[in-house]
């Protein structure tokens, strides 16, 4: 071989390992940090719940489901008033998560559904959930994230991020 040709194909090597390396980042990492992040516990025989956090992502993302081992259906909610002056709860097909601002999902506005549920969720336990978002190109990617069940918000450690795979 050349030293031209050697050079070449390093070269091929290098763009090849850099794509790959920059494609396998965005895949495997859904680069959003996750804060405060808690399900509601449930009663024997309850067949849904909420989920609720706080996502601040390092690019421009759409937060477009849920899924989790506990539940047969995951969805992305909001809770708003009606024109009649009732509260309406319905799925929606994402939520925007611009770079560097903090959405939060929380009772009474956007939030996640937990549904059809495996199991009752207790206090003090703890819930997978996978997080699928989407970003302006349409590339998926997901972000595991246990998160603790309990009857509300935590108050005492707010500023602690959830432990995330």
């Amino acid at each position: 071989m050349t030293t031209k040709t050697i050079q070449l194909l390093a070269s091929l090597v290098f763009i090849g390992l850099t794509s790959m390396s920059a494609l396998q980042a965005h895949t495997d990492k859904a680069h959003v940090a996750v804060a405060d992040a808690w399900v509601r516990a449930t009663v024997a025989g309850q067949k849904g719940t909420g989920g609720f956090m706080k996502l601040t992502a390092r690019e421009d993302l759409r937060l477009v489901r849920v899924s989790s081992p506990v539940a047969g259906v995951g969805e992305v909610h909001e809770m708003r008033m009606s024109a009649n002056n009732v509260m309406e709860m319905r799925p929606v097909e994402g939520l925007d998560l611009p770079k560097g601002m903090t959405v939060e999902l929380k009772p009474g506005g956007y939030h996640l559904m937990l549904m059809d549920l495996k199991q009752r969720l207790t206090k003090d336990s703890t819930v997978l959930l996978t997080l699928h978002f989407k970003n302006k190109n349409g590339q998926e990617s997901k972000l595991d994230v246990k998160v603790p069940v309990d009857l509300q918000p935590s108050t005492g450690e707010a500023s602690k991020p959830m432990h995330q795979h």
